[in-house]
């Protein structure tokens, strides 16, 4: 495998885009994994460390999906109330995929009113037992109001009951990338099956404010009514910092006090996740900093442009030995501003590709690594068609590929 990295002179008045770049280089695995970008930009000054209370935590930008922070982030807990954000989300699909309406009504069932209801003690929306509620209605009361009443009414109009819903989560999480996250039923109380990391809940967070942006208003409202009982957001942040227009808080013995939150300033759009703190203020006060720290020390910098050529892919039996490769959309970054950030950038793909290749055909992802952390990771494509190579060429690929495979079978035997 050859790969090289790239650590630019500023002495040589090149732009930070321009060196990044320039430093391209082919290079295919032996293990059928080629890493066919390698390019990495470091500056002089001394990286900021930065400290949290937060047992576990991440921040992220969420145009790029940049991980900017993070503690602890694939470790699972229990997600209290910030579970509501993947039972909103199936219904928000459910509603985009014309299953379901706005305007459906559910019965509030004397389960939904005496589990998550006013005789549960727990956060409610206060519906009465055996009332028919909206479906933006119940909506209102799980995200303004954390109703547990009301995630149990959609679970049951939905599915019938909490435990088919909960299957629907949990397929619906996987469809997204949520690989680990686990539920057992709508609204997070406690259960030895519900369960999340940090950064799931991120990457849950991130799916519903790119994907749900009518829907996302919901999170920055201040209050919601009914019964004749107001009720305000529960989110500290909608009152203590600057853009601040959503997620969700969470609370459980078992849990600890979490919160998912995100804010907006300069156009950047941050999204934080903190989870095990000791109290309700410490939470608030963690999730803030945190913020704050990313929108004072971070910027967003283009790596390679929409459609910009990134690198190439091997090709195996075609009329080129290589195809072209780029993202449909900008790949971008956050660094830090002062230049400390060390970043390597490779195309990762299960290689080589089989002619013929069509042009926006998917190849495999552009991956941005921060020091040991994928900051970024995009899907990349061909773009350009490569036909069948003649017999000649097929037959020297197929010789080249076996010697490939004795040399990983040798290997393998060591």
């Amino acid at each position: 495998m050859t790969a090289r990295s790239f650590t630019p002179d500023r002495r040589q008045g090149l732009t930070w885009r321009g060196l990044m770049a320039a430093a391209i280089v082919l290079a295919v695995g032996f293990d059928g994994i080629a890493l066919a970008a390698n390019n990495s930009v470091q500056g002089a000054k001394k990286e900021e460390i930065y400290e949290t209370v937060a047992p576990t935590a991440i921040l992220v930008e969420a145009n790029s999906g940049s991980v900017l922070f993070e503690k602890n982030a694939d470790e699972l807990h229990a997600p209290s109330s910030m579970m509501k954000l993947m039972t909103v989300e199936v219904v928000f699909d459910a509603i985009r995929k014309g299953q379901i309406k706005l305007t459906d009504e559910f019965v509030i069932s004397e389960n939904t009113w005496r589990k998550g209801g006013a005789p549960s003690g727990g956060s409610t929306m206060f519906a009465a037992i055996n009332s028919r509620v909206s479906v933006d209605d119940l909506l209102h009361g799980a995200i303004i109001q954390s109703g547990n009443d009301s995630c149990m009414a959609l679970a049951e109009g939905i599915a019938g009951n909490e435990s088919a819903f909960a299957e629907k989560m949990t397929a619906r999480a996987r469809d997204l990338g949520m690989t680990r996250s686990t539920f057992a039923n709508s609204n997070g109380l406690p259960d030895p099956g519900n369960k999340m990391t940090v950064r799931e809940l991120a990457v849950l967070a991130r799916h519903i404010v790119l994907t749900y942006p009518d829907f996302y208003k919901l999170f920055g409202e201040r209050e919601f009514t009914w019964n004749k009982i107001r009720q305000f957001n529960r989110n500290p942040l909608l009152t203590a910092m600057e853009g601040a227009d959503g997620l969700k808080t969470g609370y459980t013995k078992e849990g600890g006090y979490g919160m998912v939150g995100s804010a907006v300033q300069n156009g950047t759009r941050l999204i934080v996740v903190v989870n095990g703190l000791a109290s309700a203020d410490d939470r608030a006060a963690a999730a803030k900093k945190l913020l704050e720290w990313g929108f004072r020390n971070f910027e967003v910098r283009t790596l390679f442009a929409a459609e910009q050529t990134i690198g190439y892919a091997k090709v195996f039996g075609g009329d080129s030995g290589s195809v072209r490769v780029a993202a449909s959309e900008p790949v971008q970054v956050m660094v830090q501003k002062n230049g400390s950030d060390r970043l390597i950038a490779r195309i990762v793909y299960t290689g080589p590709v089989h002619a013929p290749i069509a042009p926006e055909q998917p190849i495999g992802v552009i991956k941005v690594w921060r020091g040991k952390e994928v900051a970024v990771e995009t899907p990349v494509h061909a773009t350009d068609a490569v036909g069948v190579g003649s017999t000649m060429r097929r037959a020297m690929d197929g010789a080249i590929e076996l010697v490939i495979g004795m040399v990983r079978s040798g290997a393998a035997r060591l």
